[in-house]
């Protein structure tokens, strides 16, 4: 079962992964990080197909995807 991690202290709040998700599961998270933005989250992996569009269209490299 894909995983995805988000490693939330680099992400900018760009939303790129956001639009990119084509099961809509990536949310913004309310809480801010050490840089002052509200980093991309996903608070239910279950849903995660493991297609990576997310980790490709993220300019920070923020995401990554686990078997």
């Amino acid at each position: 079962m894909p995983k995805p991690v988000f490693r939330e202290e680099r992400c900018k709040g760009c939303e790129l992964c956001f639009d990119a998700c084509p099961k809509n599961i990536i949310v913004m998270s309310a809480d801010f990080n050490a840089k002052g933005y509200h980093p991309a989250t996903c608070p239910d992996d279950s849903e995660c197909v493991g297609c990576a569009l997310c980790a490709r269209a993220c300019p920070d490299v923020v995401i990554e995807i686990y078997e």
